[in-house]
């Protein structure tokens, strides 16, 4: 009896496989047509501003999963931006994908040295978060939030608004402010309006906010508690406050939200390779290795560790080609806040 079920179990799941579509089976790998063709290249040119650490074990994972050398280059975004542009003057195109900041995407395709590619992947992608002609594709994301030291400021005095953060309370180097938040204002510009945004940095520089460059340090002073309240990426206080620091945040809405998005060679030596190691990044698996660098993916079916950094409040994504005055919004910033 027992064996007579079995059996009919394997039956009917073998009559099962044999009608399942054969593009469902497809999206557990790569095409195979691309792989092929991928794997005849040999290699691929990588470069990107993620941390050497991080990007080493994407590349490693991507090297044994198919096969394919890796060739990595890693740097900031300013310093990228610029071998990429005086290779393209001495007429090297070596690079074959690039991950980089949001307010490179327009400089690369007005000097069209991007190509248009639309990932499979994308489909578990936000729409927002994907050019509609494909130039670019965001990788993973950072939100601006408002973080506190805990031993500073109860929770219930947070500010939980834009607003509230103007209180005069927080007057006095209380709050540790980016050199280089341009992001957030640019973002608040297209929602707010330019007139706006501009006006509310301007309240805030009154505050005498704490300005200093980067946002890892930033977060560790405030832990130790030179600041208590502090403007700030969320995973990056979201790292200490997994680990028990007496920091916390929550997000101001709407969050301005940094994408940092791949791009596809426009004369990329090897196509066939960067566009399988593009759909990798994008894949299910490239983006939980994401949430094991406590990074913030962008699929739909993989939430962050923990979810509530992309989940359950309202976010504004930078559009990289929003950058289009993104000389004008820097030059503001520096001035509001008399940084030149």
């Amino acid at each position: 009896m027992v064996v007579t079920k079995w059996r009919r179990r394997l039956f009917s799941w073998l009559v099962l496989m044999l009608f399942v579509p054969a593009a469902a089976w497809a999206q557990s790998g790569a095409n195979p047509k691309l792989l092929e063709a991928a794997k005849k290249e040999g290699e691929v040119v990588y470069y990107t501003t993620m941390t050497l650490d991080q990007s080493k074990i994407v590349a490693d994972r991507f090297e044994k999963k198919y096969g394919i050398k890796v060739n990595l280059f890693r740097t900031g975004g300013g310093p990228l931006l610029n071998k990429i542009f005086t290779e393209a003057r001495g007429g090297r195109y070596d690079w074959d994908l690039v991950v980089g900041r949001g307010e490179m995407v327009l400089p690369m395709m007005e000097r069209k040295l991007v190509a248009a590619y639309r990932s499979p992947e994308t489909k578990m992608i936000d729409e927002q978060l994907v050019d509609k002609e494909g130039y670019w594709t965001a990788y993973y994301v950072n939100s601006y939030v408002l973080g506190w030291n805990a031993k500073l400021v109860k929770k219930q005095d947070v500010p939980k608004t834009y607003e509230e953060l103007l209180n005069p309370k927080w007057k006095g180097g209380q709050i540790s402010l980016d050199t280089e938040a341009y992001g957030m204002l640019e973002g608040l510009k297209r929602v707010w309006g330019k007139e706006k945004a501009v006006g509310y940095f301007k309240r805030l520089a009154a505050l005498d906010p704490v300005l200093k460059r980067g946002n890892t340090e930033r977060v560790q002073l405030t832990v130790a508690g030179e600041y208590p309240l502090i403007l700030a990426y969320n995973q990056t206080i979201q790292r200490l406050t997994s680990r028990g620091a007496p920091i916390d945040w929550l997000p101001l809405e709407p969050a301005v939200t940094q994408v940092n998005p791949v791009m596809l060679a426009a004369k990329a030596p090897h196509p066939n390779a960067a566009r399988l190691f593009y759909d990798f990044i994008l894949s299910k698996e490239g983006q939980e290795m994401l949430r094991g660098f406590q990074r913030i993916p962008v699929r739909k079916d993989v939430d962050p560790d923990p979810p509530r950094l992309f989940r359950g409040f309202k976010i504004l994504v930078e559009d990289p080609e929003d950058y289009k005055d993104f000389n004008a919004t820097v030059k503001q910033y520096l001035e509001i806040f008399k940084l030149r």
